[in-house]
């Protein structure tokens, strides 16, 4: 219902995001972690992975990165973080599925932090502020044909 928050969001912040998108697209998400080995080598892993599409205002599907081989997209296994990657991302997504209108790529503790977050009694936040602010700190690379426009 209209009251009802969960980690920060509400119903009201999800219906507006989703009614102002574009009428075929699609919304990436891409969140490493970097692991240590027994010799303490470091690699990265993709933890989240997914696109979800959206048509006329409504989740249609959600995908993961997996489906993409198809079009050319590398194994999940073989994904690193970067631009190289976040491109080729972007291309199998609208290759095989619709234009991404948002991608994010970040770590997995950055995710989680902006998905979580609530204000200091558990409600609402301004969850486009705060990816914003995380954006701009460099924890996190916004991609898409709607970033930058207004949420």
């Amino acid at each position: 219902d209209d009251t009802t928050v969960w980690h920060g969001w509400n119903k009201a912040q999800v219906e507006t995001f989703l009614r102002r998108s574009p009428h075929h697209c699609c919304v990436v998400v891409a969140a490493w972690e970097t692991l240590h080995d027994e010799q303490h080598a470091e690699r990265d892993v993709l933890r989240v992975g997914w696109v979800g599409e959206l048509l006329d205002g409504q989740v249609c599907a959600i995908h993961t990165l997996d489906t993409l081989t198809i079009v050319g997209l590398p194994h999940i296994h073989d994904l690193e973080p970067g631009y190289e990657h976040a491109r080729a991302i972007m291309r199998a997504v609208h290759a095989g599925i619709a234009p991404v209108a948002w991608a994010i790529f970040t770590d997995k503790t950055t995710w989680d932090e902006w998905l979580f977050a609530t204000d200091s009694e558990g409600g609402v936040i301004d969850k486009s502020a705060l990816l914003r602010s995380l954006s701009q700190q460099g924890r996190c690379v916004l991609l898409g044909s709607q970033v930058g426009h207004p949420q």
